[in-house]
C-alpha cells in the first residue's frame, strides 16, 4: 500500500507510525485515527510544518492536526452549534480574522471523540469531487 494508505483495520495508526518518512501519530491523535481505520478511503499524511499531521477522504483533507488542536472539517450548521455551545472555534488558518465556515478547532481532549471524527468523514465522502 502507499505510505499511509489504510490496509487493514488499525493498518492507518500502524502506516503512520511506521517506517522512515511515515507521518508520526502523537497520542492524542491516535484514538481519532484508530475510529477512521476501516472507512473506505482514507489516508493520513504530514501536514504543514513540524508535528502537523492530516487525514483525508479521496484526497480531501477532513481532519488535521495543526499546532496541538484538531480541525475537523464538518457542515456548517454543526460548526455552529459546536461553537455556540463552546466547545471549539472557527477555524482562522491565516490567523488574520477570515474564519472558515465548516471547520471547527478543537483542544484534544474534547476532540478525543471518535463520533465527531466520524461525522467530519460521512461530511467529506458525501462532498462533490
Amino acid at each position: 500500500t502507499r505510505k499511509g494508505k489504510i490496509a487493514s483495520a488499525g493498518g492507518l495508526a500502524r502506516a503512520a507510525t511506521a517506517g522512515p518518512g511515515a507521518p508520526q501519530v502523537p497520542a492524542a491523535f491516535q484514538r481519532i485515527v484508530a475510529g477512521l481505520s476501516k472507512s473506505p478511503g482514507v489516508t493520513v499524511e504530514a501536514g504543514w510544518g513540524g508535528g502537523a499531521l492530516v487525514v483525508k477522504c479521496r484526497a480531501k483533507i477532513f481532519v488535521m492536526l495543526v499546532r496541538g488542536d484538531v480541525v475537523m472539517k464538518l457542515p456548517r450548521l454543526r460548526v455552529d452549534e459546536l461553537v455556540a455551545r463552546h466547545v471549539g472555534k472557527r477555524f482562522d488558518p491565516r490567523r488574520d480574522g477570515r474564519l472558515m465556515k465548516e471547520w471547527v478547532v478543537l483542544p484534544p481532549a474534547c476532540a478525543d471523540t471518535p463520533g465527531l471524527a466520524r461525522e467530519a468523514y460521512r461530511f467529506a465522502s458525501k462532498a462533490k469531487r
